[in-house]
């Protein structure tokens, strides 16, 4: 919403605008346009990426988090076809990628935002762990258990215990 009103601030017209991502359709800013709108973007904590490469990673990560976070999945996604069909590339290419430019793999990004999912579900109270697992495509509660632990150091039942919100990292950290 802030990237949206700060485009109608500065009367730029958007085909659409998703997460992540602004389509002005065939529309060009000018150079003082875009500069302007970088810097109140980046004031507001955002940032224009205007590389291919960096487009793609944060492509990545932006499915990625919404897969996570806003989608309930009571069965595993298969992780490495979805995104090669939703961004059309290979997934090795998308992972050699993605490795060599955030320093971990993809898998790993994807753990660390389902522990930070279980972490956001733990602190809310209203789900067992057992429910926790399934919406978040667990095999079992045993393997969400020992991947928490390793992540956090803590077991899921200790974590609930401390209800310290400051365990969880906000996105933009991970």
């Amino acid at each position: 919403m802030a990237v949206e009103n700060e485009l109608k601030n500065l009367q730029i017209e958007t085909k659409s605008i998703n997460l992540g991502e602004i389509d002005l359709g065939d529309a060009a800013l000018t150079p003082e346009q875009l500069t302007e709108l970088s810097g109140n973007l980046e004031k507001l904590g955002f940032e224009l990426i205007d590389d291919k490469k960096t487009r793609i990673i944060d492509r990545i990560k932006t499915f990625i988090i919404e897969q996570v976070h806003y989608h309930d999945h009571q069965q595993p996604i298969k992780l490495s076809v979805s995104l090669s069909e939703d961004l059309n590339y290979d997934y090795n290419y998308l992972s050699n990628l993605f490795s060599s430019i955030e320093g971990v793999t993809i898998e790993h990004f994807l753990i660390q935002q389902r522990i930070e999912r279980v972490k956001e579900l733990l602190v809310y109270d209203e789900l067992t762990l057992s429910e926790i697992a399934y919406q978040l495509g667990y095999s079992s509660v045993a393997y969400l258990s020992n991947q928490f632990k390793k992540v956090t150091g803590l077991t899921p039942s200790h974590f609930k215990k401390l209800k310290d919100n400051k365990q969880r990292k906000p996105l933009d950290k991970l």
